[in-house]
């Protein structure tokens, strides 16, 4: 089964700050789709997010022209599928890209930035990230948070040091223990996942999930009548809870291909024209 990937994305500077750190981008034609949020002193943080997603883009670009995809940083352990692998070699690069430009301007000196990816594939997708970015999947009318964040906050829920009410709370919620640029290396989770016709993954920074509660991003997704909808109604709600960081979101749903599409595949399956169609 081939499916299709429907996208639709936004970023917002939200309602207190002037700058726009997040970023997002994506390739529909080589299954790529990414949410960064930036951090650092002046214009550093939207730096390194333009630098992450540009970064990761531009791999599996290359790769595809290539026909290859070069493994980067620490391999992973056996079980993963090479499309995950090739996620996290592009987090990699985009964790040196991001290193290195930190080290050679003062102005930018500890710049870093989260970052979530899908990579998807037919049926198929893996995620990656590395920060306190977010991806859900919204299936069969519930909404499962698929990335563990890393924060200081969580780690401490996770450990049952703090509930998660008081996680929600806490002054500490921006304190980020695993970014981009933070180290000349990085370990990024990545996960193999199987994707279902109708499934919905949404990617998003913490300007979205501080303010808007999982169930009710779930309703907003549900209740709207376009993928674009969706995401104009997400960052709406977060707007109206306060605002006070950037807002992005980026949605994909996955649809199966018709018929006339998958006969293109059947007969001409090197042609991805269609294998990611937006």
């Amino acid at each position: 089964m081939s499916l299709s990937i429907q996208v639709a994305g936004k970023s917002d500077v939200g309602c207190v700050r002037t700058n726009n750190e997040d970023n997002f981008g994506y390739d529909a034609r080589h299954g790529i789709f990414v949410v960064c949020d930036g951090m650092g002193g002046a214009a550093a943080g939207e730096v390194a997010s333009k630098l992450s997603v540009d970064t990761v883009l531009t791999y599996f670009r290359r790769a595809a022209e290539t026909k290859r995809f070069p493994k980067v940083g620490e391999p992973l352990e056996d079980g993963y599928s090479e499309r995950a692998q090739a996620l996290a070699s592009a987090i990699h690069l985009a964790n040196k890209a991001v290193f290195e430009m930190g080290k050679s301007k003062a102005s930018q000196r500890g710049m870093g930035s989260t970052i979530v990816a899908v990579l998807a594939e037919k049926n198929f997708f893996s995620i990656g990230h590395v920060g306190d970015s977010r991806i859900y999947l919204i299936r069969g009318g519930e909404i499962q948070q698929l990335t563990n964040d890393h924060s200081l906050v969580m780690e401490q829920v996770r450990r049952g040091l703090i509930t998660r009410e008081q996680a929600e709370k806490s002054e500490m919620q921006n304190i980020i223990i695993r970014a981009l640029g933070s180290e000349d290396t990085v370990k990024p989770d990545v996960e193999d996942l199987v994707g279902l016709p109708g499934d919905v993954l949404l990617l998003a920074s913490d300007g979205l999930t501080k303010h808007v509660k999982d169930e009710w991003m779930l309703g907003i997704v549900q209740e709207a009548h376009s993928l674009e909808g969706a995401v104009h109604d997400l960052i709406d709600s977060a707007k109206a809870h306060g605002g006070d960081d950037n807002i992005t979101v980026l949605l994909l749903k996955m649809v199966e291909l018709p018929w006339y599409k998958r006969l293109w595949q059947r007969f001409f399956p090197g042609g991805k024209k269609w294998q990611n169609s937006i």
